[in-house]
């Protein structure tokens, strides 16, 4: 359940597309007070009102009944088209989703527990019912974050009996009709724990197969972050290596001109010493000849 149209919500105006079905601009832009979610509020209402009703002049008027019948056959007929609306015209709230099971299971555990205070149902058919349905809603919990498990056929069938059974025990029948009402709870108890069992099978394949997909997941992103390790590191290996040998040859290189330098330096010194010696022989000779003149 996520809105009504914009131009009901204070929006922007847009229109339904055609068919009936919203446009994405005004889903996203409808109020949370859409029908769907309206009716689901006045089926929680009528949780109190069903009650006052059914205990009326102590619970045995059948006027009385019959009204409590009439406020319980609305909130059932309400959880039908609450939900037909909301899929049809894209009204999905968080506040829907959330209100939506607790009014379903509230007006059928207070015709339960209503009908067993006043003797009319075995306290162990409640049981069984009330402890199914907390037990399933718990299990959706259980097992939302890996999947949803959808409503199936039987489940359906279920509620129909439950609706159908409790509403023939909120009425003051008897004769043939009462007998027909006992063993119209009979079949709603034995899909009641039929359908329970399916869904608890379910909930275990599916949340093994989230298990095992979630496992699959983090073994392929390990993958994937080793892999990138691994290249990031050959990287920096051959980015070393390359430098390395370059800083090599420059210091090689260096080397080199530091040798020929020093070589040239030490030969010009030779070819001084050698020139300071010529000059020398010649002062020498020079003096040699004077003296013999």
């Amino acid at each position: 359940m996520t809105g009504v149209p914009a131009s009901a919500a204070g929006g922007s105006g847009a229109k339904p597309v055609r068919g009936g079905k919203l446009g994405t601009a005004a889903v996203n832009q409808a109020s949370l007070w859409n029908i769907a979610n309206i009716l689901t509020m006045v089926r929680l209402l009528l949780v109190p009102g069903f009650v006052l009703l059914l205990f009326h002049n102590g619970g045995y008027d059948p006027a009385w009944r019959s009204f409590a019948w009439a406020a319980f056959a609305i909130a059932m007929i309400t959880d039908l088209f609450d939900g037909h609306l909301a899929r049809t015209y894209n009204l999905v709230t968080d506040f829907g989703k959330i209100a939506d099971p607790i009014a379903d299971k509230a007006i059928m555990g207070a015709a339960l527990v209503s009908l067993s205070v006043l003797g009319d149902l075995p306290w162990w058919i409640t049981g069984v019912i009330i402890a199914r349905e907390l037990g399933i809603t718990l299990m959706r919990f259980w097992v939302i974050r890996h999947a949803v498990i959808p409503a199936s056929r039987g489940g359906k069938l279920k509620t129909l009996a439950q609706g159908t059974a409790v509403g023939m025990y909120v009425l003051a029948l008897t004769g043939p009709l009462a007998t027909l009402r006992f063993w119209m709870m009979m079949v709603a108890v034995v899909l009641t724990v039929v359908t329970g069992l399916d869904y608890v099978r379910q909930a275990v394949v599916l949340r093994r197969k989230g298990l095992a997909a979630e496992r699959a997941a983090a073994a392929e992103r390990a993958a994937e972050a080793t892999e990138e390790a691994l290249q990031a590191a050959a990287g920096t290996t051959v980015g070393t290596t390359v430098g390395g040998t370059a800083e090599g040859t420059v210091g090689a290189g260096s080397t080199a001109g530091a040798v020929a330098g020093a070589t040239d330096v030490r030969g010009g010194v030779t070819d001084v010493r050698g020139g300071v010696t010529d000059v020398r022989g010649t002062a020498e000779a020079r003096d040699a000849a004077e003296a013999e003149r």
